[in-house]
């Protein structure tokens, strides 16, 4: 049966607010925002000891609780209750939307069921802010969350969004930045990218270009901060390399064959895999081992010495 929710009708019981919060710029704050955490009832919030420095900042002396992935089925029925009797509450997450890849997404199925109102009230958001800056196409996109920790996951994983038309998005920690990367290099292709960082903050940061490009700047600039990846998708990443499926044809990219599949360089010598970058995509040497060894996930220096000592013996 059709469930219609008027948030504003003045209806009986409580209403659950979901509640931006800042990203990492404090005026990014909406005066909606403070007034409604000024006004609920009640808080619930990921990590009390971040947002109690949220609400000093803006003087609200709002009742503060606990709700997180850790509690949240001892927490969540007790909320549920509460909002049942008439009182009113709002969600926050540490940063940004709440009820996005964390537990809040639980609470407000939860409410919903129980035809409890649930009203948003919009802001900060790290994907949607880094996709708008990415440069890549917007006009459809994936939110994919947070890739899996263990190989064979993060790779069935990736495998499942090879095929999407449109861009992705997802988050990644700069502790798993680097071995992300090179399982997408792997399964997607050498895609262009964007990795942000800091967003709405002093030190923002958006490096842009391919997937092995971004694995060599991460070589050279240790990776800091949480990131927002954004990733070409495949229609506009591989072109009309759909038509020559099948053919054994590819098309190429800066003479790089696009699209997922077979490692296109499986079947090369580590020299003739830097031979590739140099006659094809006109790179120098130095560039070409750069490619060659973030396509093999290799340290640089062991494809230098290895070509070198074959063009020795030459």
């Amino acid at each position: 049966m059709i469930q219609v929710q008027r948030s504003f009708a003045g209806e009986s019981g409580g209403t659950l607010y979901l509640v931006a919060t800042p990203i990492g710029n404090l005026e990014d704050m909406t005066f909606r925002a403070i007034r409604t955490l000024s006004e609920v009832d009640l808080i619930a919030a990921e990590d009390t000891r971040q947002t109690r420095k949220l609400l000093t900042h803006f003087e609200i002396q709002t009742r503060l609780v606990s709700y997180h992935e850790h509690n949240k089925r001892a927490s969540g029925p007790e909320l549920i209750r509460l909002l049942e009797e008439g009182t009113s509450i709002a969600l926050v997450s540490d940063a940004g939307l709440p009820a996005i890849s964390d537990p809040g997404a639980d609470l407000v199925r939860d409410a919903a069921e129980r035809g409890i109102p649930v009203v948003p009230i919009p802001g900060a958001n790290a994907a949607l802010s880094a996709l708008i800056i990415s440069g890549l196409p917007t006009e459809r996109f994936l939110f994919a969350g947070f890739p899996p920790r263990q190989k064979k996951a993060l790779n069935e994983w990736l495998t499942s969004v090879a095929h999407e038309p449109g861009t992705l998005m997802m988050y990644e920690s700069p502790h798993r930045i680097e071995k992300t990367l090179a399982a997408m290099l792997e399964v997607l292709g050498d895609r262009r990218i964007v990795m942000a960082r800091e967003l709405t903050k002093r030190h923002e940061e958006a490096a842009r270009g391919t997937i092995s490009e971004c694995m060599i700047w991460l070589e050279e600039h240790p990776p800091l901060g949480e990131y927002v990846i954004i990733v070409e998708g495949r229609t506009a990443q591989s072109g009309s390399s759909g038509s020559l499926a099948g053919t054994g044809i590819a098309e190429m990219a800066d003479g790089v064959p696009n699209g997922a599949g077979e490692l296109w360089w499986s079947a090369l010598t580590l020299d003739a895999h830097v031979r590739h970058y140099e006659e094809q995509a006109k790179l120098d040497r130095k560039e070409a081992i750069k490619r060659t060894a973030a396509d093999r996930s290799m340290q640089k220096r062991d494809v230098y010495n290895a070509v070198m000592r074959k063009d020795e013996r030459e």
